[in-house]
């Protein structure tokens, strides 16, 4: 519960007489402790995907873990894939997981049958023809075995958006612990509010363009990290 009400108007870039109104009217995730509105990181995460607001670049100084998450690094390391011609939810889920890469020793089945159960509980579609499958919990022990998989499907699929807008692109995201995926789904959701590389992922752009236009990104965020 380490977010206050400043925090999340920054965030958000509304005033904090708007969040007053929100937690009164029960449309934002809050708590009160010691007569102070206090806010759950992951919480708020969930809530801004699932609503589809805009956020600042501020997400990142809340979303930070002690060793930065690098997508480029973990986007090398699940690669892009262009070949996923699922029709339905269970369809491109299935396919991806069948060739996902994972660290050895690790059951393909039961990462699988995670992204779908996850999927079940609450579609991860996020609007603007993106959704980003993870697992419920952590499944992968160690950082360096971390990945992103991106998926530009042959044709959009019905993942039940808000927007009812069909998912031409999908994020998979295994990730070591909760705080580091929290950096990589905000990292993910910033990027994708960006037209231009939206249109590269529309037009299923070959991976080195995707690549120099987040390895583009980070070098900016990696400027502003510093003093």
């Amino acid at each position: 519960m380490n977010l206050k009400i400043k925090d999340i108007a920054q965030l958000l870039g509304v005033s904090e007489k708007k969040i007053y109104r929100w937690i009164q009217e029960q449309k934002i995730p809050a708590y009160k402790i010691n007569h102070q509105y206090r806010f759950n990181k992951l919480e708020i995460n969930d809530w801004i995907l699932k609503n589809r607001l805009p956020v600042s670049a501020k997400i990142y100084d809340l979303s930070a873990s002690a060793s930065p998450v690098r997508l480029t690094q973990l986007l090398s390391r699940g690669r892009i894939f262009y070949h996923n011609a699922g029709a339905s939810i269970l369809e491109a889920i299935r396919q991806a997981g069948e060739i996902l890469p994972l660290p050895p020793g690790t059951d393909r089945k039961a990462v699988i049958f995670s992204l779908l159960q996850r999927e079940d509980m609450m579609p991860t579609a996020i609007g603007r023809g993106i959704a980003i499958p993870h697992p419920r919990n952590p499944i992968i022990a160690d950082v360096e075995h971390e990945t992103i998989s991106m998926f530009l499907l042959q044709n959009p699929v019905d993942f039940e958006a808000l927007d009812q807008e069909a998912v031409h692109t999908l994020f998979i995201v295994l990730s070591a612990n909760p705080q580091r995926h929290l950096e990589i789904l905000t990292k993910i959701s910033f990027l994708c509010q960006q037209d231009d590389f939206l249109s590269l992922l529309k037009k299923r752009s070959v991976a080195e363009k995707i690549f120099d236009y987040i390895q583009q990104k980070e070098m900016i965020w990696l400027k502003q990290d510093r003093p």
